[in-house]
């Protein structure tokens, strides 16, 4: 595995490459995660793919040219996301990739597919929050009040550490999705990362028709992956969604919500072999 920087107009975009095949997969990882996330899909599929895993938007390395509030409140939008793709691709000579993303991370991966699916080969998504984000995250990231709410309580670890709880106690958050939050908080810069990721990918909102359609109509491989014992983003979120994706291959692991691990790198290797 090698870490590399990719410098746009507005991002250095940090990201690890490992993987000798010659099939490209993008890989986007979770909230408060990194792009080794998907590390263990090496040993079970790197003689067939060469895997870019990029450290996401205020997560580690990665950085952008201006990180004010301003800027992160202006959001990234559909298109600026995909022409730094295409700028990234065009610079690494890919011309054709899949997409995995897990969680947060497959709002990045839906939008390339959105935007660019003549380049898509597989499209492959776990824990799907894409599908559908959730009322709480929603009104956050979307509604001028929350957000506003998220940004002050992100200057307090007291305060956000209560509503947490509350969120907790209200049902809103399962114990795993309290767990992983509160371990985002401890620090001012983790605090400013959490409000910036709910914010900054406000606009990567799903396009449910456009979608469907691009799915449909190219020949891009789509699999979806949920938790059995995933309470944010159980099988249940795709009852309506998944029915319209032509030849969608579904799995539903014996899993919670954490379910990047040896067992899904060796299931998802069995699919893809």
């Amino acid at each position: 595995m090698t870490s590399h920087f990719y410098s746009s107009d507005f991002v250095d975009l940090h990201y690890y490459k490992y993987g000798t095949g010659e099939k490209h997969m993008l890989c986007f990882h979770g909230f408060g995660m990194h792009g080794k996330q998907f590390r263990g899909l090496e040993l079970e599929l790197g003689n067939k793919y060469t895997f870019w895993g990029f450290d996401l938007f205020f997560h580690k390395a990665t950085k952008l040219k201006d990180q004010s509030l301003d800027t992160v409140k202006a959001g990234l939008t559909k298109s600026a996301l995909a022409n730094l793709i295409l700028e990234f691709c065009s610079a690494n000579k890919i011309e054709r990739f899949s997409v995995i993303g897990y969680s947060m991370g497959t709002h990045y991966a839906t939008t390339i597919v959105e935007e660019l699916p003549e380049m898509i080969h597989e499209y492959i998504i776990a824990a799907p929050s894409s599908i559908k984000p959730g009322n709480i995250i929603q009104f956050f990231s979307r509604n001028k009040i929350g957000n506003k709410i998220i940004e002050k309580v992100s200057l307090s670890k007291n305060t956000i550490v209560n509503m947490l709880n509350m969120l907790k106690r209200a049902r809103f958050i399962d114990a795993d999705g309290h767990r992983i939050l509160l371990n985002e908080i401890a620090t001012h810069e983790l605090r400013f990362n959490l409000y910036a990721s709910i914010t900054y990918l406000r606009f990567l909102i799903t396009d449910e028709a456009k979608l469907v359609y691009n799915l449909n109509k190219h020949p891009i491989r789509s699999i979806f992956i949920f938790g059995k014992h995933d309470h944010a983003y159980p099988i249940a979120i795709g009852k309506t969604f998944l029915p319209q994706v032509k030849n969608a291959e579904i799995l539903n692991l014996n899993e919670g919500h954490e379910l990047i691990n040896k067992r899904f790198a060796k299931v998802l290797a069995d699919l893809l072999l």
